[in-house]
């Protein structure tokens, strides 16, 4: 079930990581077949892969399938697709972010037909996939995951195999969580230093160059600095999909997340304000006007 040098990959969900990783893929001499709900979203991808009518009709040309999707129940339609295409045993990868329960779903609706379902989230933006400068948190059957590592290096800087099934999403949870501090921290940073008298810009390159820095504000700061948040890498409305599943696996462990819990109404209320179609980078615009802070440019 493994994809030769001449098999085509599908990528089901060609949205801002699926996208990026279709083109990835494609400039790494693969053929690709991918579709997306959205037609725009096809026609964007149309100069670099071939795109399909359907979700059936990936399965049907390509031996790996990508799911990278935006809920779970878009995964469970891809899976019914795959399975009623009759298509023979396929690898099916998950970059999706969505809660265990979901993925186990997908599993053992996949399984009894002859496929393998891999839980394979990603730690990385939109912007990262573009430079695929993403890892991937691989976990389920090991040998069809070494048999994707290749293709895995042509979209990812890095790929692990966390062992039994699940433990790729329980990786990538403790990773969000971070994110989801970090993102708002940053934020707080900037709400500060503006509230202060600096120059965002400053407090940019200089937050960069010493001990406060982090991935995360390398990431968003520039966007922070700027307060310009409509070039999403993620967009606020899925990340709270994100936020939910964090803090529905925390509590099921009974983990207490104190960090995590108080940065969870500042995203709620950059949502209530408007800005879900924004980068999670918004964030800052929400505490900015907490600080009665205005900036002209703000987005």
């Amino acid at each position: 079930m493994s994809a030769g040098a001449g098999d085509a990959v599908g990528v089901i969900g060609l949205g801002i990581m699926g996208g990026a990783i279709a083109r990835n893929l494609a400039a790494a001499g693969r053929r690709v077949v991918g579709y997306d709900v959205a037609p725009d979203r096809q026609e964007a991808l149309a100069d670099a892969i071939e795109i399909a009518a359907d979700a059936w009709e990936v399965a049907g040309k390509a031996p790996v399938v990508l799911t990278s999707l935006p809920h779970p129940d878009a995964l469970l339609t891809s899976v019914a697709a795959i399975i009623e295409s009759g298509a023979p045993g396929r690898i099916v990868a998950d970059l999706s972010t969505f809660a265990l329960a979901d993925k186990t779903r997908a599993e053992e609706m996949l399984r009894p037909a002859g496929h393998v379902l891999l839980d394979c989230p990603l730690s990385g933006t939109g912007a990262q996939a573009k430079i695929k400068d993403l890892v991937v948190y691989a976990s389920g059957d090991a040998a069809s995951i070494a048999s994707l590592v290749p293709l895995f290096r042509d979209f990812a800087r890095e790929a692990h195999d966390l062992g039994a099934f699940g433990n790729g999403s329980r990786m990538k949870f403790v990773a969000n969580l971070l994110v989801a501090i970090h993102n708002v921290a940053s934020a707080e940073a900037f709400a500060l230093g503006i509230r202060a008298g600096l120059d965002p810009q400053q407090i940019l390159q200089l937050v960069k160059s010493g001990a406060g820095n982090s991935r995360v504000f390398e990431l968003r700061g520039p966007m922070m600095a700027a307060g310009r948040y409509d070039e999403a890498t993620m967009k606020l409305s899925v990340w709270q999909k994100d936020m939910q599943v964090i803090g529905e696996f925390a509590a099921q462990l009974h983990c207490p997340t104190p960090l995590f819990d108080a940065t969870r109404p500042i995203y709620a209320a950059a949502m209530q304000a408007g800005l879900g179609g924004q980068d999670t980078a918004a964030v800052c615009a929400v505490l900015e006007r907490m600080a009665g802070i205005q900036r002209g440019n703000a987005q």
